[in-house]
């Protein structure tokens, strides 16, 4: 009976039939998994060609662009993700994210809020995101530039004493 398998936890695609397609997005959830974004980002460009620019693909394509740090990408996918179904919770988180590592505070805080909403409360996920974001919208990271710099000082073995300049 062989043929190609993997077991149901790996993160790698099982092999198919003939004549049966791999499911594009399904390959892609599994390379995010594994840490391999860049092949998740290919499997979901794939997903695209075969069934459209759809919601999910969309979104899949968007936090792919984000693991792999392209905040522009990420957010241009994520807009067309929620333009496409604004009822789609991921899409609207995923932005929200986006839009915190762009620093845009306000704007983060009213997605993750819409997102919230359409959540009915029920993700700690997001709830933690809504709180961070209106925290950092009253008070924004230190910046580095006008903070005094650090310097880490080894004392021994495994033992080190962070000092600031004065």
């Amino acid at each position: 009976m062989g043929g190609l398998s993997a077991p149901s936890d790996s993160p790698y695609a099982p092999g198919a039939a003939k004549g049966d397609g791999i499911d594009g997005l399904i390959v892609g959830h599994r390379l995010m998994a594994a840490g391999e974004y860049e092949l998740a980002l290919k499997a979901y460009y794939r997903a695209a060609s075969e069934q459209g620019a759809t919601v999910d693909v969309l979104s899949a394509i968007g936090s792919a662009d984000l693991k792999l740090g392209r905040l522009g990408q990420a957010e241009q996918m994520l807009r067309r993700a929620v333009e496409e179904d604004q009822t789609f919770v991921p899409a609207w988180n995923n932005l929200g994210v986006v839009l915190m590592e762009e620093r845009k505070y306000p704007e983060a805080a009213r997605t993750f809020q819409t997102a919230f909403a359409l959540d009915s409360g029920q993700s700690d996920s997001i709830r933690e995101n809504l709180r961070l974001a209106l925290a950092k919208m009253e008070k924004p990271a230190y910046d580095p530039v006008q903070d005094r710099p650090f310097k880490l000082v080894r004392r021994g073995v495994g033992d080190y004493l962070l000092l600031t300049s004065q």
